[in-house]
């Protein structure tokens, strides 16, 4: 008996592993939440992670996209370009990123806009930095303890 023409085919990041998507597929799974733009500090003596509200100075706070994607890591050395291999290493990818999500074998969430079909329900669902993050440009280094956020873990 063939399939039913409407029953869906299982979506490529269910079984494509990260390290075998072409490079379309790689970039559409970054949901635009900007979380990974954002400063995180680690505490040098407990080795904690935390989070800020201050992003990257090459974040767009409201479209929540970097503003010079193909020229980033020129423009900010310690820019970390997300590939199958360093996403290992990356502790500090927030627990909603797609990437990490399909790393440890898990679902994307309703807001993702593969599952839902609406880029901007990132930013409705509250996941995004929308709103809630200033650029780096505007926050001198001694005042980063200031800005320590749970939100975006």
């Amino acid at each position: 008996m063939a399939p039913d023409q409407h029953e869906a085919e299982t979506p490529y990041w269910k079984t494509t592993p990260l390290e075998q998507m072409n490079p379309e597929q790689w970039e559409a799974l970054c949901d635009g939440c900007g979380k990974c733009c954002l400063v995180k500090l680690i505490d040098d003596v407990t080795d904690e992670l935390h989070y800020t509200d201050v992003a990257c100075t090459l974040l767009d706070c409201h479209s929540c996209r970097c503003g010079d994607y193909p020229n980033r890591k020129a423009k900010v050395p310690d820019c970390v370009i997300l590939t199958p291999d360093v996403l290992e290493d990356l502790i500090w990818m927030p627990s909603t990123c797609a990437y990490r999500l399909v790393k440890e074998g898990r679902d994307l969430p309703h807001w993702h806009y593969l599952v839902c079909g609406d880029p901007d329900m990132v930013h409705a669902a509250g996941i995004s930095v929308r709103g809630r993050a200033v650029s780096e440009e505007f926050v001198p280094d001694e005042k980063l303890l200031d800005h320590i956020v749970e939100w975006a873990e």
